[in-house]
């Protein structure tokens, strides 16, 4: 799988040519019963998403979550150890870092050769975290349309805010971690649907890692 360091933004094509598609991101997970919700929300609809793991929230009791992921037809992205920014970081400390949650993944999936596709620079602080990831194998993922629900859970102002963000052709990004989000979960099901049934088509990002698996739109055979 080829990378670049240059993060991408961009939601891979619906698969009719149609411009309404956009790519869900999910930071700061695994989180227990919310990311367990977010799951099955996700599988109702048939949306994928990319799950970018804190290595932190990595351990025994999160495991079968993140194995759901994989097996839902998911993608993974590593979003480092910690909540710290990683801006000022010298190479080989962002290496070290990026390693060790590398490692607490494919322990989780008990396969030490899981493919993580991407890699997200908390706060979306890259510094030399974006050239680390890449000689890693890991494809930097940008951070574009947020929703602030670090700052609300409030379900209709997050609602608002999705439809203001899915933006066609884009990324955007909520988060299932880093505190109570079952808000994010209840927006997401509004306006998720709403858009699905506006014929909308949720995709994976853009680029080489995308191919891993169906783009997740209707007539996609999702293993």
């Amino acid at each position: 799988m080829t990378v670049s360091a240059e993060p991408v933004t961009r939601a891979g094509a619906a698969p009719d040519g149609s411009p309404r598609a956009a790519s869900l991101t999910v930071d700061d997970g695994p989180n227990g019963e919310t990311t367990a919700a977010l799951l099955d929300l996700l599988g109702e609809l048939g949306v994928p998403a990319v799950f970018c793991l804190v290595g932190g929230n990595l351990g025994r009791r999160h495991d079968v979550l993140v194995r759901r992921m994989v097996t839902e037809g998911h993608l993974l992205g590593n979003h480092g150890m910690t909540y710290a920014d990683m801006g000022a970081w010298p190479p080989e400390l962002v290496e070290r870092d990026l390693t060790v949650v590398n490692t607490l993944i494919r322990r989780a999936l008990a396969d030490p050769a899981a493919v993580i596709p991407y890699f997200r620079a908390p706060n979306g602080s890259w510094g030399q975290t974006a050239d680390v990831a890449c000689r890693l194998g890991l494809q930097p993922l940008g951070v574009v349309n947020t929703i602030g629900d670090w700052e609300t859970q409030d379900p209709p102002t997050l609602a608002a805010r999705l439809r203001q963000v899915i933006r066609p052709g884009e990324l955007f990004v909520v988060h299932d971690g880093g505190g109570d989000r079952r808000g994010t979960v209840a927006a997401l099901r509004a306006v998720l649907a709403e858009r699905l049934a506006d014929g909308w088509c949720f995709t994976l990002p853009a680029g080489p890692p995308r191919d891993v698996i169906g783009t997740g739109c209707p007539g996609d055979q999702v293993l």
